[in-house]
């Protein structure tokens, strides 16, 4: 005769194919709310492609400066990471998209804590159109780090850590969200409502790059030159201190990229959405491919020798070229974006040297240049654009964020100074600001 616990065991396999019956007719999403998953879902993999940038530039900035600054460029790039992060959340947000709570109209967001959606969306009845806040916040902040990012290794090796800390906490709460709101955020140069400016500006060739572009300029011009990099009318190279990294650097900032560019589609609803993020990716891809060989033959050209570095930095001009309008051009003028981009970079690091403006990484030729050539650029592929409102957006965002960067960059180097002491700079800011080596074994030889 069979037990009590044997008679239970058996009414309970009977009953488990009807149980997950039921689980699985309870968590089949009606179809209202598929385009919102998918979406939803698109934000985060491609904020944590964006995330992963944060890496791709910590290590190309760490291999492109010299062994005794390693460290404090690593310390840099997590701090102003996270310092971003709790800037975006505190004031940048709302600032950039601010609905219909503008302090002043088009021009001005809201100052507001950012708020996801309760758990489990619990009393409250989405937006089933669009996303979650959770995955816009995510992937919109991601942007606003990638800014501060820029300026980094721009301002290398000379720049005391925490007066540039104070930067990066204005850039990423104001600076860039005030000028990203007014197009991103339905500003006045957004698409056209009551004759606004209608600026093509798909994932931010201008309102991310050329703004930490602009920034890293205006840093650049007030900080100076390192010691020794111009002498007796030549530039003297300073040789980074590990092209390995600066190189795993470069190809993790074109990996991320994907996630930068092919998540600005902001939809992934319908069958049209998802083949214009697979274009997307594969035009994206195309014009870091033009870059980079524009950059290896032209310095092949010049110089008689590739230069690496060119080539790195041609690959990351050519993606910050096709930011602006990476869905409408086909791969062959995607390419041609991309070369032109790489051109820039090549013709624009000397020209910069010239000026004496002493940028360690090129970031403003790859970032601002480059920025300002894909925001151009629209206007062959993309029948929306002019070339009288990119250029007009284009003035508009740069006077706003070089004039608000310097005055700011002025001020605290008035107060409390931006740049280290001689002997701080020649022993290493490792050293001098940080009391640790990035390779301790291998400084004395």
């Amino acid at each position: 005769m069979m037990n009590f616990k044997t008679l239970a065991s058996a009414a309970v396999l009977l009953a488990l194919p009807s149980l997950g019956l039921a689980q699985e007719a309870d968590v089949t999403p009606p179809n209202e709310e598929i385009g919102f998953i998918f979406t939803t879902f698109m934000f985060l993999v491609a904020g944590f492609l964006v995330f992963w940038m944060a890496a791709g530039f910590a290590m190309l900035e760490a291999g492109l400066v010299r062994s005794k600054n390693v460290t404090m460029q690593l310390t840099k790039n997590v701090a102003l990471f996270s310092m971003a992060a709790i800037a975006y959340y505190a004031i940048g947000y709302n600032l950039m998209y601010p609905g219909d709570g503008w302090t002043v109209d088009g021009v001005l967001g809201a100052f507001k804590l950012a708020a996801l959606e309760p758990v489990g969306l619990a009393e409250t009845t989405p937006d089933l159109t669009y996303a979650s806040v959770g995955s816009d916040f995510f992937f919109q902040m991601m942007f606003c780090a990638a800014t501060a990012s820029i300026v980094s290794g721009a301002l290398a090796e000379r720049i005391k850590l925490w007066p540039f800390l104070i930067f990066v906490v204005l850039l990423t709460a104001v600076i860039y969200p005030v000028q990203a709101s007014w197009k991103w955020g339905g500003g006045f140069l957004a698409p056209g409502i009551d004759g606004q400016v209608d600026f093509q500006d798909f994932a931010g060739s201008t309102v991310v790059h050329s703004v930490g572009g602009w920034a890293a300029l205006a840093g650049a011009i007030l900080l100076g030159p390192r010691l020794g990099k111009y002498k007796d009318g030549r530039t003297v190279p300073f040789m980074g201190s590990n092209l390995p990294l600066a190189t795993l650097g470069t190809f993790i900032l074109w990996l991320g990229w994907f996630g930068f560019n092919g998540g600005s589609q902001l939809y992934m609803d319908t069958a049209g959405n998802v083949a214009d993020i697979s274009r997307i990716f594969s035009n994206t891809n195309a014009a870091a491919a033009g870059g980079a060989v524009a950059a290896l033959l032209l310095t092949q050209i010049l110089y008689k020798k590739v230069d690496l570095t060119m080539v790195l930095n041609g690959a990351l001009a050519g993606l910050v070229s096709i930011t602006a309008e990476p869905l409408t051009p086909t791969l062959g003028v995607a390419t041609l974006i991309g070369a032109v981009g790489g051109v820039i970079v090549v013709f624009a690091v000397p020209f910069l040297d010239k000026l004496k403006i002493d940028d360690v990484v090129g970031a403003i030729p790859v970032h601002l240049f480059a920025g300002i050539w894909g925001t151009i650029a629209v206007v062959f592929t993309n029948d929306a654009a002019t070339i009288g409102q990119q250029l007009y957006s284009i003035v508009v965002v740069g006077v706003f964020v070089f004039a608000v960067s310097f005055a700011i960059w002025f001020i605290l180097k008035m107060t409390m100074g931006i740049r280290v002491g001689e002997e701080e700079e020649i022993t290493g800011l490792d050293m001098a600001e940080l009391g640790m080596e990035a390779y301790p074994e291998f400084t004395k030889g």
